[in-house]
């Protein structure tokens, strides 16, 4: 289980009201929770929290009991989505989900093996050698996908990750996100100011607004 405990951040001088003022939260393993607000409330600000890139003032970050606060990103093993996908322009498909798990020290040929594998389960295995900017942006999201995934995440932190797409797109994706997410028993947190994707893919759902929040809706499992 993935847990915020009161999480607090300031911008500005110590008399300015905080961003986040004591925000708790907890993202059960296996289901997503969605997180909504307007522009400029810190959605964005507490999914960097969580994933180390952004250190809170006071608050912790724990997952499974474990306060992992101190832990750089590369060692949470949490895995985070942007909007824009963030893919390498000069790396084939392969060698972008590969990208992981080289990084981690596998060599580049077994690396490429598992990308290739899980590429084909995503149905994207005949793009493999295909160039990023050569795939529709469904197809793009996808491989964003894979490469999140090929590394085994304990968390997967996703900010407006279909906000780029065409509404058809959205929905067919946010079914298969909602799926990968649950077969691979992960703690996804979505940031998102849609609350009808919200709704479809998250067990539960809070808002965050004058750095509080409050719960909109959960669904008993």
């Amino acid at each position: 289980m993935l847990e915020l405990r009161h999480i607090t951040k300031r911008f500005g001088p110590p008399t300015a009201a905080p961003l986040l003022d004591g925000i708790s939260l907890q993202v059960p393993p296996g289901q997503t929770v969605a997180l909504l607000g307007a522009s400029g409330s810190g959605k964005s600000t507490l999914l960097k929290i969580a994933a180390g890139i952004e250190t809170a003032d006071s608050g912790c970050v724990c997952f499974n009991g474990q306060d992992v606060t101190a832990l750089p990103p590369e060692q949470r093993r949490f895995a985070l989505m942007f909007q824009d996908f963030a893919l390498f322009p000069h790396l084939n498909v392969q060698d972008n989900v590969a990208f992981g798990l080289i990084e981690q020290g596998q060599r580049k040929a077994a690396a490429r093996e598992q990308a290739r594998a899980l590429l084909e389960r995503f149905g994207l295995g005949q793009h493999a050698l295909a160039r990023i900017w050569t795939l529709s942006g469904g197809e793009q999201q996808r491989v964003a996908l894979a490469r999140a995934l090929i590394t085994q995440p304990r968390a997967l932190l996703l900010d407006e990750p279909f906000s780029a797409l065409d509404a058809e797109l959205r929905l067919r994706l946010r079914e298969e996100f909602k799926q990968r997410i649950a077969e691979a028993g992960m703690a996804a947190l979505l940031v998102t100011h849609d609350e009808a994707e919200a709704r479809a893919m998250a067990s539960a759902g809070w808002h965050l607004q004058d750095g509080k929040i409050t719960q909109r809706w959960q669904i008993q499992k």
